[in-house]
């Protein structure tokens, strides 16, 4: 399934990084937070990726068009440092389409702008881009298909520190407890969308709001509920905490480095002189 990726964001609460690059290019350790969601897609087989892109949208293809495979690979320098043999590959097998939807555009204006490039797809998935998770995708895309659903995503719990609160027309209070211990469940960000979603979907409109709302009265809108690891960078308190996670080793989302019973791919070398080959497929 085709993956589209809504990475033109300005990312505003995050302007100490914000203001020269989107958002989705915020790194966590090496790698940009947008390269850690393409990796959690590309474990489940979806490589097939068009990016949409926006504000400060060169920075996208600078980075993949300069793609360093050393960075997140482990690699052998021999010849006095004029040969690199790279012991393991990201990106070799990705097909990335990079398509200009407006610096300004909505998700959903993004979203109608690459729907060419989804014609005779009857299902894609898509996401923010900013957030990360270790749930088992094939459960979301099998609960969209046996529902016939329209529009599926992934319900999170919420994740600030503050508390919500039920009390009566009085204003006593009958209840006060933290988010996460609440009944409250978000828009996780982590979609499988239909075809049809663009029957739903009006010019100028954002995805979430009119057309979820279509879909909601029609009983074509559905919601997996997950109550696992998930997190977002959306502020720069969010992203130290994931910055905090990855340096300790512990990053859920990174599911690829789980899978210890694949064979280690075959070392690729080339002269370091020369620019860094796609590895064969």
């Amino acid at each position: 399934m085709k993956v589209v990726l809504f990475c033109g964001g300005q990312g505003i609460r995050l302007r100490e990084y914000s203001e020269s690059i989107p958002k989705p290019m915020v790194t966590i350790g090496y790698r940009p937070v947008l390269w850690h969601v393409m990796r959690y897609y590309a474990h489940f087989g979806h490589k097939d990726f068009i990016l949409c892109l926006g504000w400060k949208g060169n920075a996208v293809k600078d980075y993949f068009l300069n793609y360093d495979e050393c960075q997140s690979n482990d690699f052998v320098l021999s010849a006095g440092g004029q040969r690199i043999s790279l012991l393991g590959s990201d990106i070799h097998d990705w097909n990335m389409t990079f398509v200009d939807t407006g610096s300004a555009a909505t998700i959903g204006q993004r979203l109608r702008a690459v729907r060419k490039y989804l014609d005779g797809e009857p299902h894609f998935l898509a996401n923010y881009a900013d957030g990360l998770t270790d749930f088992p995708l094939p459960e979301l895309i099998e609960h969209h298909r046996a529902r016939q659903a329209v529009a599926t995503f992934l319900a999170v719990r919420p994740t600030q520190s503050f508390h919500v609160v039920t009390c009566d027309e009085q204003g006593a209070v009958r209840d006060l407890r933290a988010v996460d211990q609440s009944d409250v469940w978000m828009n996780g960000g982590y979609f499988v969308l239909s075809g049809q979603v663009f029957d739903a979907l009006r010019e100028d409109e954002d995805l979430v709001e009119a057309p979820f709302r279509r879909l909601l009265a029609q009983r074509r809108l559905h919601c997996l509920k997950y109550a696992g690891y998930w997190a977002c960078m959306d502020t720069f308190k969010e992203k130290q905490q994931l910055d905090e996670q990855y340096a300790r080793g512990h990053a859920p989302w990174e599911l690829w480095k789980r899978a210890v019973d694949l064979p280690p791919p075959a070392a690729i070398t080339w002269p370091v002189s020369t620019p860094l080959p796609a590895p064969p497929q």
